[in-house]
């Protein structure tokens, strides 16, 4: 599945992971540091093979070319339906990146449908087998109790085209390429 990522550094994703250490538990692993990332685009049903990848790229490259990086901050824990993640913000200029990938998408000509996560934010663990007997109460309880800082910030200054695979427990990549936003060295 083709997917347009924020990848934080490693720096970045211990920091955004170490309020979270004991939030996993059976039905709900935590989201490994290498595999942490906010999603721009989830082009649902649309594989590598599926699209050409560059025409798509230097869309995309053209776009980036007048975006200056940025900085998104993430807290705000919450319990979704498939995962505990952390929200950010400002919206703005990620959503019009994320409108700009998704049109740039579209003119392949590939048929995807584009995930309804189209906002800022980071997952810290997924549901998986088991998170039906996780108890919402009892993991809104754990939240709460975490008495350390729990904002912290990640620079965008480049989207990552990835091929992603989701095996029930975890998501992970094949990094395909990097494109960076405008004054960013490639």
């Amino acid at each position: 599945m083709t997917c347009t990522h924020i990848l934080p550094t490693p720096q970045e994703a211990r920091a955004l992971a170490a309020p979270y250490k004991g939030l996993a538990r059976p039905g709900l692993p935590g989201v490994p540091e290498q595999w942490m990332h906010c999603t721009l685009l989830h082009a649902v049903g649309l594989g590598r093979g599926d699209v050409d990848t560059d025409a798509l790229l230097a869309d995309a490259a053209e776009y980036a070319r007048t975006v200056r990086p940025f900085t998104l901050t993430f807290d705000r824990p919450s319990i979704g339906v498939m995962a505990a993640e952390i929200g950010g913000w400002p919206r703005q200029p990620f959503a019009a990146i994320v409108d700009a990938l998704t049109q740039a998408t579209a003119r392949t000509g590939s048929s995807f449908k584009a995930a309804p996560s189209r906002y800022p934010h980071v997952s810290v663990a997924y549901a998986s087998d088991g998170a039906e007997d996780v108890e919402a109460v009892a993991l809104k309880a754990a939240l709460a109790d975490i008495e350390e800082p729990l904002t912290a910030t990640v620079t965008v200054d480049r989207l990552h085209l990835v091929e992603q695979q989701h095996d029930g427990t975890h998501i992970t990549w094949r990094p395909v390429a990097e494109v960076p936003l405008a004054g960013v060295p490639a």
